[in-house]
């Protein structure tokens, strides 16, 4: 295996859920103010991920006061506590730009309800997809 792979698995989160874009999830992420730290809630919409491994970062926007806020967490950070699913989003698209332009209840999402059929970020796997590939085939 590579180094900067192996290096990159030890310091990966294990305890992230599985989720993906269009899924409304509450972010706890670590604030500090002068010389103490707190955590501070961001919840919204999950509109983009970005990067792959360590460096992998998810866009969140949520609607404050009728003003769009987006805000993009690296999910490997130490300042990244937990990351809680609290709906999942029926979509057809990987980026959520388009909810940029939409106002009011025009930014709701259609919930999915049913049971989940495979995992969407690859978190449940902790393999990407290249690599489920290549075993799969020797394997066979």
């Amino acid at each position: 295996m590579n180094i900067m792979r192996q290096l990159e698995l030890e310091h990966m989160k294990s305890s992230l859920p599985d989720f993906g874009v269009g899924d409304t999830v509450d972010v706890h992420y670590l604030i500090k103010e002068g010389d103490k730290e707190r955590v501070q809630l961001f919840s919204g919409t999950v509109i983009a991920f970005h990067g792959t491994g360590i460096s992998k970062t998810v866009k969140v926007r949520r609607i404050v006061a009728g003003e769009g806020v987006e805000r993009t967490f690296a999910l490997h950070s130490s300042r990244v506590a937990d990351v809680t699913v609290k709906g999942r989003g029926v979509i057809r698209r990987a980026k959520l730009f388009y909810l940029r332009e939409r106002e009011g209840k025009k930014t709701r999402l259609t919930r999915n309800l049913g049971p989940k059929k495979w995992p969407r970020s690859g978190a449940g796997s902790g393999l990407s997809n290249t690599e489920t590939s290549t075993d799969a085939a020797s394997a066979e």
